[in-house]
């Protein structure tokens, strides 16, 4: 007798069949797999998490195309590329200045007042310029002009300050922040891989100014949608009591290892453009930087999907020592064999230490910046790097002239072991009796 609708089951049975003498059974119940979400989609799930990466990462994107554009403006108007690497050059001693005080404001007045009237100031900065160069103004306006887009926030250690206000108070708040830490490094260097493609894809298939005015349009669209997400924003500390960054005892060993660091990749910009220019390849500079990028990328995304044991001071030498130790493979590629393709190789691969080592840093200074002022400590760091890359290309382009590409790559390996030498003294310091890591 048949049942009635509500009485049959809810899903279907295994089927038995008897044929000749072998007993089938057929399952037809639907198959559930219930996969646990990986690390980076429960971090993009936090509540108002994906509002202010979208914005973050597209006013994150013109930083690489900045100065690409503005070289490519000056060179092609002015026919010197001497001016437009002193004019950018300019600019970041400007930023490495200006940048600490602009990241104390956002601490103490929010990152919705202060950033977005910054990124006004750096935008109108970037259009002087290209209204200078394009009616020919004297020299010196270029370098007023772009040293005002030194007011550019620091949206990454916005975007890491977020991050921290965010995943307080959770149970697994140090896993979840170091692989916030790792997504936004792999953020960085996604955007400074693919920002110079794009500048100089516009400013040579449109006009010279098109990469200026994309990043523009760009940054302040994206600062726009960063700075609306109220939700996810830190709150405002207007009368910090908690002491300035710099003057905090474990800050300033880690900035020496940033500036260490930023020499490693000024150095490593500067050599391989020459290197690739002596094989008769200078176009090619690009895809070999980027792919060195592109296995920091990589490494940062893997970085931050393992669950890590120990501190990150005891983990910073050896992140430290593997970037050292790879780092000699592009020296060897060069000097030993002279092929352009092989040292692509060799970098991609050497790249794989820079996302851990700069990854576990910036989880150090986190730890460390007093309350309140994470903005400004994590803006430091990024001005030891920018002081650091200013020293590396000034000592690798020495090199170059004075020796050869070649052994050139000998300055991005020393300036590996001088990092390798501070983050050991470092660690010996956090270690010792009395000392807090």
């Amino acid at each position: 007798m048949p049942q009635p609708p509500s009485a049959r089951p809810s899903s279907p049975t295994p089927l038995l069949s008897l044929t000749a003498d072998t007993l089938v059974a057929a399952d037809f119940r639907p198959r559930s797999r219930h996969r646990p979400p990986g690390p980076y989609r429960r971090l993009l799930s936090t509540p108002g998490a994906r509002g202010f990466t979208i914005g973050n990462l597209m006013a994150r994107l013109p930083m690489g195309m900045f100065s690409v554009s503005a070289v490519v403006m000056i060179a092609g108007e002015h026919g010197s590329y001497a001016l437009a690497g002193a004019v950018t050059a300019t600019g970041l001693a400007a930023t490495a200045v200006v940048a600490p005080w602009t990241a104390r404001l956002v601490d103490r007045h929010g990152q919705s007042r202060v950033a977005m009237p910054a990124t006004l100031v750096a935008a109108l900065g970037s259009l002087a310029l290209l209204l200078c160069v394009r009616y020919d103004a004297p020299a010196w306006t270029l370098f007023a002009a772009y040293a005002a887009t030194a007011t550019t926030p620091n949206t990454g250690g916005m975007a890491r300050a977020r991050w921290a206000h965010l995943l307080k108070g959770r149970k697994d708040a140090a896993g979840a922040l170091h692989t916030a830490n790792s997504f936004e490094q792999a953020a960085d260097e996604l955007c400074f891989m693919l920002g110079p493609v794009l500048a100089a894809f516009l400013c040579t298939a449109w006009f010279p100014e098109a990469g200026t005015l994309v990043g523009v349009v760009l940054l302040v669209t994206g600062m726009l949608v960063f700075t609306a997400q109220r939700s996810s924003e830190p709150p405002a500390r207007p009368h910090p009591t908690a002491k300035a960054p710099f003057r905090v005892p474990g800050i300033p060993p880690l900035l020496a290892v940033c500036l260490a660091t930023g020499g490693v990749f000024g150095a490593m910009e500067v050599v391989t453009i020459a290197f690739a220019d002596a094989q008769g390849h200078r176009a090619a500079a690009g895809v070999v930087l980027g792919l060195q990028a592109a296995g920091s990328c990589v490494a940062g995304l893997l970085y931050g999907a393992m669950r890590l044991t120990g501190s990150a001071a005891h983990r910073l030498p050896w992140c430290v020592a593997a970037m050292t130790a790879l780092l000699m493979l592009p020296l060897l590629a060069a000097s030993l064999t002279g092929s352009l393709p092989l040292l692509a190789l060799t970098l991609l691969v050497a790249g794989m230490a820079t996302a851990p080592t700069m990854v576990t840093t910036m989880t150090l200074v986190q730890h460390r910046t007093p309350e309140g002022r994470l903005n400004e400590g994590m803006t430091l760091a990024v001005t030891g790097l920018l002081g650091g890359i200013a020293g590396g290309s000034a000592a690798g382009g020495w090199m170059v002239e004075h020796a050869s590409p070649t052994a050139a790559y000998g300055v991005p390996v020393t300036a590996a072991a001088v990092a390798l030498l501070l983050s050991l003294a470092a660690s010996a310091r956090d270690t010792a009796p009395g000392s807090r890591a």
